[in-house]
């Protein structure tokens, strides 16, 4: 009888990549992304455990998105309180905020349980070019097997 192999955290490697989203479309990125912080794009994946890699996204600013998303994507949110329902669409949320857009498509992908909200703890988006992880030495995420065709 064959037993499933099931990585052990201490033989989890986690590598630092930056993805850069300049020209890139929202949902194709936020696949390949969320590919990433889960760890598909390593041998030793396992669905029950984090064994992704962490993800810098840069350049949020520079998505595209095709069609008209941008007036007819809407994100929707209450505060709890009495007329606390708030709605904003795709186009004034990514003027707004950019790095917000990316994040919600990112975890949408993602598992719904306490395992996806682990896996997106690792992404860390930048609407510019910069950002304060140099010192993690990371790596552009083509680097990697599954990596971006460009």
């Amino acid at each position: 009888m064959s037993r499933t192999y099931t990585p052990k955290a201490s033989e989890i490697e986690r590598r630092w990549l930056v993805v850069d989203a300049d020209g890139q479309t929202l949902g194709r990125l936020a696949s390949r992304v969320a590919g990433l912080l889960t760890g598909k794009h390593k041998p030793g994946y396992a669905t029950h455990i984090d064994t992704g890699d962490h993800v810098i996204v840069v350049n949020a600013a520079k998505i595209r998105v095709t069609g008209d998303k941008l007036d007819s994507v809407t994100y929707a949110r209450h505060s709890g309180y009495p007329g606390g329902f708030r709605e904003e669409k795709l186009g004034q949320l990514l003027e707004r905020r950019p790095e917000e857009v990316v994040r919600r498509a990112v975890k949408g992908m993602l598992p719904h349980t306490t395992l996806g909200t682990q896996q997106l703890r690792k992404l860390k988006v930048y609407a510019g070019k910069d950002h304060p992880h140099q010192a993690q030495q990371p790596e552009p995420e083509s680097a990697t097997a599954g990596g971006a065709r460009s």
